[in-house]
């Protein structure tokens, strides 16, 4: 799909006040599973500086913030961020785009985003953004919706989503607008071996995925290499790729 930032952002921000709730329901609880196994993914610690892109209203980083680690929630939803500040008014949060993050190189111990890297106009410029903030041996974590490998899964699946799951939403009394584009977007992602080769094209080791709820959702993990050598070789891999070609001019 064409997501353009600026409507895909302000269609959360429509949904914002009923955000949790609608997924709740639409989830059949899942999401709260969900949600802890990425924490545990996630692995923080006490003293720790970890980044939650795509943070919505800030539910996930007050579950990693329980750790003692600090935890700054970035998202480009002023609505969602609104919501996020109200529930949670000690946190830190921050309204960034996940291609440009407003922080330097090698700042976070851990990166993390659930459900948001689907929602990005370049995920692939995402990723390079996260290895970049990432201090080397630094952990990636992504949560996303994906493909149930069973085909009478995914079938089932695709058909609660297009059917079943904007008239819950009307029913929560959220806007069935944005769980339509919600089904179309899933339909349109990647699949775990897909996202899986992104990843480490983004420079990151140790890439491997897991299946949650068989499949509806897969959670990732990656690390950002620690070794010198490796961390220069992926550097200039990525400088390569985005240097200009030179024209060649005909000979006269």
């Amino acid at each position: 799909m064409d997501k353009q930032p600026d409507e895909v952002a302000d269609m959360f921000d429509a949904v914002a006040n009923n955000y949790d709730f609608t997924n709740a329901v639409l989830s059949g609880g899942n999401a709260a599973l969900w949600r802890i196994a990425t924490t545990k993914a996630i692995d923080p610690r006490e003293g720790e500086r970890i980044l939650d892109i795509a943070c919505g209203t800030g539910t996930s980083s007050a579950a990693i913030a329980r750790s003692g680690a600090t935890v700054v929630g970035l998202d480009f939803s002023p609505g969602m961020l609104a919501e996020a500040r109200r529930k949670h008014p000690s946190a830190e949060f921050v309204e960034g785009d996940a291609e440009k993050l407003p922080f330097v190189s090698d700042e976070f111990d851990a990166v993390t985003i659930s459900f948001g890297l689907r929602n990005v106009k370049n995920p692939k410029n995402a990723l390079d953004e996260m290895y970049r903030v990432l201090k080397p041996g630094g952990r990636l974590v992504i949560c996303e919706f994906s493909r149930p490998p069973v085909a009478v899964l995914r079938a089932s699946y695709f058909t609660y989503l297009k059917h079943v799951m904007p008239r819950v939403a009307a029913v929560t009394g959220s806007n069935a607008a944005a769980y339509r584009y919600l089904e179309e977007s899933i339909k349109d992602w990647p699949d775990q071996g897909q996202l899986s080769q992104w990843i480490r094209g983004a420079g990151f080791t140790r890439v491997a995925y897991r299946n949650l709820t068989a499949g509806v959702v897969a959670l990732h993990r990656g690390r950002k290499p620690s070794d010198s050598a490796v961390l220069a070789s992926v550097a200039k891999r990525k400088d390569a790729a985005t240097r200009p070609v030179p024209i060649q001019k005909p000979k006269p």
